[in-house]
Order: structure tokens, then C-alpha cells, then sequence
């Protein structure tokens, strides 16, 4: 792979010192050199000049995204665009493809979208705030808010909070909601969950308010014990889905088509479908969701835009 170009401070990071890539895409560009696109369908348009559609999220946010044993992305936000990235070459030819950069938070991922200076992103919190900046997708999974904290230590009620340290990551729903949570809550801000985390082995806080799904994601990466995800239920439940620019119609098609195709052959049981959801949301994957569950999902949202309907012989997916 070639070296990363600069990275604009705030914006693109490189990781280890190298570019992270989709397919056979190699080079890692400040997100500031990115030619912000604004009208109608205009990413897909400038794809074709450029041939490329530019990627972002945080790099460290299993199970949506990690680093893997070489350096290279994976996951279920990954597996998904690589079939967006097939969709692309369909739609616009073999010359386009995905480039994925990281970016330190969900916060930048949504600003970086919104102006223009990168076309997609997948695993984003849906909310109506960002629903009026940017376009999202079908929703690919749902999650909310939880307090990873230490085992026997807060219950996650809201008087058990009070007073306590807890870390949030900047811009996130998180640090949004908990002063609304418990007004005497401390609120120790962070640039991603990854470092929040850190901070609560070091004792530094008393929990963490974030994603539940990132941060059972991180909890098993670290492989971390003694610590629990409280309370039971989240506090506040979301869709997680794939976001564009606004006013990018083609675009968006490619991405809902890409996501309705995986779902339509997970509940066929195609190996290549199961495969790209099962390591990270099967019950044996990271997140141990029931299959049934996992299904259940699925059927709702595809019967939320059209008529399903399953082959006949098709095996339920395993594992």
C-alpha cells in the first residue's frame, strides 16, 4: 500500500502509518483536499471523474469497524460496503470504488458527510438533528445508550449517577443526554470511546455513556472483566444506518439496495449474507444475538419498503 498523504488535524487520521482500504484502494488523502460536493447526485457524478467514493468512521468501533491483523478494516460496516462498492462498479462501472479513511468519532463522521467532503458512512446513530444534515439509508441494525461500568459498581439508575465521573465522547449523543440523565453527573469528555473506555480500566471514571454496541464490541475486543453494561434496558434505543449528503438520490439507492440484498440473503441463508453478519451479530459473534432476532429484524425492514419473499428451499442461516 502506498503511505498516507497528510492528514488534516481534526478531520482524517492515518492509522499505523498506513492508508486503509476497501478492495484494492491504496491511498489515504487529507479529508481536507476533498472536493466538498453539494448538488443533487453530485458525489456519484464526481465518482465517475475521480473514481472513487470516499468512506469514514471511526476505525475503532467493533463490531461496525476495527483494525485487522494486517491494518486493514473489518466488520459489518465494512462487509456492507463492500457490497455497496460492487452496486458501484454495477451503476457506474469497474473503475469506481470505495476508499475508506478513519476519523476520530461520530461527530466528525456526520460533518465530514454533511459538507461534502466524504460521500458515505455506515454504523451512524440515526437522530432527527442529523437527519436534517445528512440523508441516511435503510437502518442496518439498532442499538441505543448504555453505561458500561464496573461490576457491583453503578446500577445505571439515574441517582446512581449523581456526582459521578462519567465518560462521554465530544458530540455525541451521549454527552448530549446526560445532563438530562442527572444533572449532577461530571462529564469527562473524550475524543473517541475507545479512549473513554480506557479510561474507566484506569479508574479514571466511574462509567462510560455511549453506544451499547460499540461498547460491547470493545468490552470483548479487550477482552475486558469485571465490568457490565447497565441498565438492562438502554436508555435511549436508535437505528443505526448508512448516511449521505443530502439531496444524493442515486447514491442512496445503491446504498438501500446493497443493504436490502445482504438482508434478503441472510434470511435466504447464502453463505456470502450470513457470513458478513454472522461474526459480528450472530450468536456466536461479537454481540451474541439470537439468530431469531437477528431475522426478525431483517424481515421488518425489508417488509417496510417491499413484498418478501424467501425461496422456498432456502436454509435458515446458521451461525
Amino acid at each position: 500500500m502506498d503511505s498516507p498523504a497528510a492528514v488534516a488535524p481534526g478531520s482524517l487520521r492515518s492509522r499505523r502509518g498506513r492508508a486503509l482500504a476497501l478492495g484494492s484502494v491504496a491511498c489515504l488523502c487529507a479529508l481536507g483536499a476533498v472536493v466538498p460536493v453539494r448538488a443533487a447526485d453530485a458525489v456519484l457524478e464526481q465518482a465517475a471523474k475521480s473514481g472513487e467514493v470516499l468512506m469514514v468512521g471511526p476505525a475503532d468501533s467493533p463490531p461496525l469497524i476495527r483494525m485487522g491483523p494486517k491494518g486493514e478494516p473489518e466488520g459489518y460496516a465494512v462487509d456492507l460496503a463492500r457490497r455497496i462498492d460492487r452496486q458501484l462498479k454495477a451503476e457506474l462501472g469497474e473503475s469506481v470504488r470505495i476508499r475508506f479513511a478513519p476519523v476520530d468519532n461520530t461527530s466528525i463522521t456526520v460533518e465530514a458527510v454533511a459538507s461534502g467532503r466524504a460521500g458515505l458512512a455506515c454504523g451512524v446513530p440515526f437522530s432527527w438533528e442529523r437527519e436534517k444534515l445528512v440523508d441516511f439509508s435503510l437502518p442496518i441494525g439498532l442499538s441505543g445508550l448504555r453505561l458500561l461500568t464496573r461490576s457491583g459498581g453503578l446500577d445505571g439508575s439515574p441517582a446512581s449517577l449523581a456526582g459521578q465521573p462519567i465518560a462521554v465522547v465530544e458530540g455525541s449523543l451521549g454527552a448530549g443526554f446526560l445532563g438530562s440523565l442527572e444533572p449532577t453527573a461530571r462529564a469527562v469528555r473524550f475524543p473517541n470511546l475507545p479512549q473513554a473506555v480506557t479510561s474507566l480500566e484506569q479508574n479514571k471514571v466511574a462509567g462510560v455513556l455511549g453506544d451499547a454496541n460499540v461498547l460491547a464490541g470493545l468490552r470483548h475486543e479487550r477482552k475486558l472483566s469485571g465490568v457490565a453494561l447497565v441498565p438492562e434496558q438502554p436508555y435511549v434505543s436508535y437505528g443505526v444506518g448508512c448516511i449521505v449528503p443530502e439531496n444524493n438520490s442515486r447514491l442512496l439507492n445503491v446504498v438501500n439496495l446493497a443493504i436490502a440484498s445482504l438482508f434478503q440473503g441472510y434470511l435466504e441463508g447464502r453463505p456470502d449474507a450470513v457470513a458478513s453478519v454472522a461474526p459480528w451479530f450472530g450468536p456466536t459473534g461479537v454481540l451474541a444475538v439470537p439468530s431469531e432476532r437477528v431475522r426478525a429484524f431483517f424481515e421488518s425492514v425489508l417488509i417496510s419498503r417491499e413484498g418478501l419473499q424467501l425461496g422456498a428451499s432456502a436454509p435458515a442461516p446458521r451461525p
